[in-house]
This record gives structure tokens, C-alpha cells and sequence, in this order.
């Protein structure tokens, strides 16, 4: 599984981004940065997430760096899977 591209495609689904996750790259800054990320959208991420990938977040296992960019946020969801 390429978690990277899986991230995108969640990203892109949730944030009803239109295929502009295509040209995220894993330093693009997200929280911030993507107008469409705001507080709710963060709740429906982590929702997608977990659905996706068969985890369970924690409300202490995450705060906003995991959201930091594609890097963050795909390591924060390789962490989870153990990978």
C-alpha cells in the first residue's frame, strides 16, 4: 500500500478538492495553508483515516504538526499502522 497516495486521495475526497492533491508534493504545507482544512474538515480527516486504514485515533495521539504537511500526516499514519 502507498500511504502517500492513499493521504492524497483522502485529502482530495474530504476536502473536496477537485484532483489538486495530484500536485501536492510531501512538503506541501497543509494546516494553514490549504483554505479548505479548517477545524471540521480535520474531524471528517482523521474519520477517513481511520475508516481507510482500520486504526483508531486517540484525542491525545494527534495535534495539528501531524497536519503540517503530507510528510506529517503520512508518517503520522504509517506510525499507526506500525509501518
Amino acid at each position: 500500500m502507498d500511504i502517500h497516495n492513499e493521504v492524497l486521495a483522502i485529502l482530495d475526497e474530504v476536502l473536496c478538492l477537485k484532483g489538486r492533491s495530484r500536485s501536492f508534493t510531501r512538503e506541501t504545507a497543509l494546516l494553514g495553508a490549504v483554505p479548505e482544512l479548517d477545524s471540521m474538515a480535520v474531524v471528517a480527516l482523521i474519520t477517513s483515516m481511520e475508516e481507510r486504514f482500520g486504526f483508531i485515533v486517540e484525542d491525545d495521539e494527534i495535534d495539528g504538526s501531524a497536519f503540517a504537511t503530507v510528510k506529517t500526516l503520512a508518517d503520522f499514519v504509517q506510525g499507526k499502522l506500525g509501518a
